[in-house]
């Protein structure tokens, strides 16, 4: 049960982060490069296309915490071997965010540095919940 209710409040943790301070900004960066003479006038489904892909690409990049924690009580893996392949996660991080978000470095940018935090912050809750070593049993 407290697995499922963090995943949702994650969730929606970074639809919110997303909403009151991501797409400001971007939408703020995209309409302050254009020239003077253009303005700026999407469509309703861009916007809305744009908007829920974001949505979603936070949403669920704010799950990485229950992810981790889940690998380490499993015993896929432990906090010590994330620990030593941190400089190959970071690469990574950056690569999944680059393929979430829209063809830009600044949303590219401002997922993947939460996503880094929510790495870091899985890796302290992790230590909570490793996995017992299981007993042999002699026949």
């Amino acid at each position: 049960m407290p697995i499922l209710a963090s995943s949702i409040l994650l969730f929606y943790g970074g639809i919110a982060f997303c909403y009151f301070v991501v797409l400001p900004i971007i939408l703020g960066f995209f309409t302050n490069t254009g020239p003077e003479m253009m303005t700026l006038a999407p469509d309703i489904s861009s916007y809305l296309g744009f908007v829920l892909k974001l949505f979603f690409a936070f949403g669920v990049a704010f799950e990485i915490p229950v992810a981790i924690m889940l690998l380490c009580w499993s015993g896929a893996t432990t906090t010590t071997s994330l620990k030593e392949k941190r400089p190959y996660i970071v690469v990574g991080v950056f690569v999944v965010a680059m393929f979430l978000t829209p063809p830009d470095v600044l949303s590219q940018t401002l997922l993947a540095f939460p996503m880094l935090l929510l790495f870091e912050l899985g890796l302290i809750l992790a230590k909570f919940y490793t996995a017992k070593p299981q007993e042999e049993v002699e026949e």
